[in-house]
């Protein structure tokens, strides 16, 4: 192991360690505010991750379907909960913000995915999109449920934490893949693809991204024929 290797899984320890620390951070703080211990926490980390990857391809993302279906839903539910109270006056103001709000920010992801944009506009969009979703998952499963115990909330959270598990993998498929943004150096592809080929001698080096990932569709292949082998045998 050579400084470079070192320097790569540092930055990897560093990283990593920042998006638990922060993930620990929102749940402590959304614990705090509404006894919710919000298990989803790193399924709205995923889905921006591969919203935002998505965007790169140039697709719409799934979670464009799921906002629009997540604020018509919460529509519908304020309507019927303004029709049983019959609080009319109030009703507009929570179309806007539930309906209204995310079925525009879902229209202009859908609108602009084609497009390509540079990476810091896909970031902002994918951003906007995950977290519109925030608000209409609470009016959803667990403002319903605000005086309810702890337990029955941390239910709720495990069930919403299955739910979105089973969406995402409906949405952007079950299949491993490495994608690579625009903007990725040959130190990042090699970051990526060092898992790949740990085996190699210490001389290994990526000198391209494009090395870097051909060595990892190489090994991925190495990875699945032995697999072959082994279920025929």
């Amino acid at each position: 192991m050579d400084l470079t290797i070192t320097a790569l899984l540092a930055q990897d320890g560093i990283t990593n360690g920042a998006i638990y620390a922060l993930l620990a951070l929102a749940i402590v703080l959304v614990f705090a505010v509404t006894r919710v211990i919000f298990v989803p926490a790193g399924e709205f980390v995923a889905y921006g991750a591969l919203t935002l990857a998505a965007l790169q391809l140039g697709k719409p993302p799934g979670t464009v379907g799921l906002l629009a279906g997540l604020a018509l839903a919460t529509g519908i539910t304020e309507i019927w909960v303004a029709a049983r109270r019959r609080a009319w006056r109030d009703l507009p103001r929570r179309l806007g913000l539930y309906v209204a709000a995310p079925l525009s920010i879902a229209g202009i992801v859908y609108a602009a995915a084609p497009l390509k944009l540079a990476l810091p506009a896909q970031v902002i969009l994918a951003v906007a999109i995950v977290t519109a979703l925030g608000p209409l998952l609470y009016r959803l499963a667990y403002q319903p449920l605000a005086e309810a115990s702890v337990l029955v909330l941390l239910i709720v959270s495990v069930a919403v934490h299955f739910v979105m598990l089973g969406l995402g993998l409906w949405f952007f498929g079950a299949d491993s893949r490495t994608l690579h943004f625009r903007s990725a150096t040959s130190t990042s592809a090699a970051r990526v693809c060092w898992c790949c080929f740990s085996r190699c001698s210490s001389s290994a080096r990526c000198t391209s991204s494009s090395t870097a990932l051909s060595m990892a569709k190489r090994c991925e292949r190495r990875r699945s024929t032995a697999s072959a082998r082994v279920w025929s045998a």
